[in-house]
Formats: structure tokens, C-alpha cells, sequence
């Protein structure tokens, strides 16, 4: 919960709209029902399901043009098989480092 809060502050920090989702399922129901979202950001470990990595190849295959963060504070990137084009970041976040990524892949707010 408060690591979902830092997340959310550093969003709108940035100057984006934060979308807060508890598991992937809603992450998913929060995309059927929008069409404005550009950018996602999971952490690997989350209840349900479906983990981030699912999460985030769900997304890139029925929404490709959603830019995808993928954090995690125990595994390393060299372990995780993510999709084309996603950023992985290791806990903790630097908040000025995912900031600028945020920026450089959806442009400014």
C-alpha cells in the first residue's frame, strides 16, 4: 500500500493523472473501460491472479500502445521475460530516474 502511494506521488509529481489498481484485473477492466491511457506501471509481485509480468504481456498484446513500467524489489531484470519495449526498474525507485523515463516514453504532461 504505501510503496502504491509513492508510485501514485511520483505520477503526480510528474504532472500525470494516476490510475491506482489493486490486482491486474482491475488493472485490465480499468483499460476495457478507457481509451486515454498511456502509460502502466506494475510491480511484479501483486495479489490475484495474474502477476505483473502477465500483466504487462496482457496489456502489450491487447494494447500495444500502452508504454509499460515494470518495478520490482526482488528479482533482477536479467530473470524476467518481459515484452518489447518495456522499462523495468529495481526497488527502491529513484523518483527523478522514473520520472524522466515516464517522460521520455509518453512525453511531457
Amino acid at each position: 500500500m504505501m510503496l502504491r502511494m509513492r508510485a501514485v506521488d511520483m505520477v503526480e509529481d510528474a504532472g500525470y493523472t494516476p490510475l491506482e489498481a489493486l490486482d491486474a484485473a482491475e488493472a485490465v477492466a480499468i483499460l476495457e473501460s478507457r481509451s486515454d491511457v498511456a502509460l502502466m506501471c506494475t510491480d511484479i509481485q501483486m495479489p490475484g491472479q495474474m502477476d505483473g509480468v502477465g500483466l504487462a504481456h496482457a496489456v502489450h498484446e491487447r494494447w500495444p500502445a500502452i508504454k509499460i513500467i515494470v518495478v520490482s524489489g526482488q528479482l533482477k531484470l536479467q530473470n524476467i521475460d518481459l515484452p518489447p519495449h518495456c522499462r523495468f526498474f529495481g526497488k527502491p525507485l529513484d523518483a527523478h530516474e522514473v520520472i524522466n523515463e515516464m517522460r521520455h516514453m509518453i512525453g511531457h504532461a
